[in-house]
């Protein structure tokens, strides 16, 4: 009985004591928690901010067209039975692509709300359509931090195979439910189509401002996670959380301290992780492109908030974008991998762009490999959440 109670009593006050002890290390690492808030908005003002928000606009500009419908129209007979989603879908997963985290979910939940989508279905795209754009994978990862636009390429292309792959794995997620809609669906007529009729050169200014405002409010969001768990990141390397994983992690797998370094911050907060990972100097530069590739597929807590953010208002659950984020990572490094050992064209073992760099020089072990090793950390989280979902959930 005193177990059960604590249980429960743990269960209830979690969140808060971690909102308290949060508030308390902001304290305690005051001077390391000001670098970090700094490094955070610089990173999201030149990395972030010029790659995303005028995509997030054109995003919210579209919305008032019949682009959706069209889509609907002409991508269904290879939406339905590809992906057993309806050809409106498309719309989410090509702006997904073009415009990068968070804009798929966004769309997503939108399409739920207007009805166009049902919650399985809304789901399914969940698990595919959020994706990183190829401004940051090209232009930040491959150009900014790799020193390579053919890593760039590499990278995007892996990225989309991965997500289209996911994309099909998951037409059969809850396959057996029939697809219906609620009758309050149907009533009246989407806000899409109330958009629509309403849009004309007399109220051109009212939605060109809307669709700022509406772009910028979700931009501004992603800079308070970028900059939240950047602090988030720096108090963890203040308390040797991650030193110590990371030295778990060599004692247990062989795997270098500075890689499973790069990859623990990743998997919290993606950009720092990217920039962390790249910086590294190593003779197999091949095996950065790889985990880099991982880490882009799955985006991060961060990320994965940002979409809780998004979602929990339409009710769309959060385990098959969990999931398909966790699969589309490892295909992603998978993919990534087979291309790099079969494409004389990829010899990045010899790219210049490593020797640039003033880290030490390490090697990865020869008796285990890269996708090992993602399928190590990939399990590892996984076993992660679903303690937690046993204990607290």
């Amino acid at each position: 009985m005193k177990n059960n109670f604590f249980v429960f009593s743990l269960k209830k006050n979690l969140i808060p004591c971690i909102f308290y002890l949060f508030t308390i290390c902001l304290v305690l690492f005051s001077n390391s928690n000001l670098i970090a808030t700094k490094n955070g908005i610089t990173l999201w003002a030149n990395s972030v901010l010029p790659a995303l928000l005028p995509f997030f606009i054109a995003t919210e500009l579209l919305n008032y067209t019949n682009i959706i419908s069209i889509l609907g129209k002409r991508l269904n007979k290879f939406m339905r039975p590809l992906f057993n989603v309806p050809g409106e879908g498309a719309y989410a997963f090509i702006m997904g692509i073009i415009s990068g985290y968070p804009i798929g979910a966004k769309l997503v939940a939108k399409l739920k709300e207007d009805g166009i989508c049902t919650l399985v279905e809304s789901e399914r795209l969940l698990a595919f359509t959020n994706n990183s754009g190829p401004l940051f994978i090209i232009g930040t990862v491959g150009i900014s931090l790799l020193g390579d636009t053919r890593t760039g390429l590499l990278l995007f292309f892996t990225h989309v195979l991965a997500c289209l792959s996911v994309a099909f794995i998951f037409r059969f997620w809850k396959s057996n439910q029939t697809r219906c809609r609620s009758s309050l669906q149907f009533v009246g007529k989407s806000s899409l189509a109330i958009k629509k009729e309403n849009v004309s050169f007399s109220n051109l200014g009212e939605v060109l401002s809307n669709s700022i405002i509406n772009a910028l409010n979700t931009i501004i969001m992603i800079g308070g996670f970028v900059v939240l768990f950047s602090v988030i990141t720096s108090i963890l390397n203040q308390c040797h959380i991650i030193s110590g994983i990371s030295n778990l992690l060599y004692n247990l797998f062989s795997i270098p301290i500075n890689f499973s370094n790069s990859i623990i911050t990743g998997i919290v907060e993606l950009t720092n992780g990217l920039k962390s990972l790249c910086s590294i100097h190593s003779r197999n530069f091949s095996n950065i492109v790889v985990l880099c590739s991982f880490l882009l597929g799955f985006g991060g807590i961060s990320v994965m908030l940002q979409v809780i953010s998004i979602t929990s208002k339409a009710e769309i659950s959060i385990k098959p974008y969990f999931i398909g984020k966790c699969l589309q990572g490892i295909l992603a490094a998978f993919y990534t991998y087979l291309i790099l050992n079969t494409t004389k064209l990829f010899n990045l073992d010899l790219a210049s762009v490593s020797s640039s760099l003033s880290s030490p020089i390490i090697k990865f072990p020869i008796n285990l490999n890269v996708i090992g090793w993602l399928v190590v950390f990939a399990c590892i989280l996984i076993i992660f959440i679903k303690s937690l979902k046993k204990h607290f959930m």
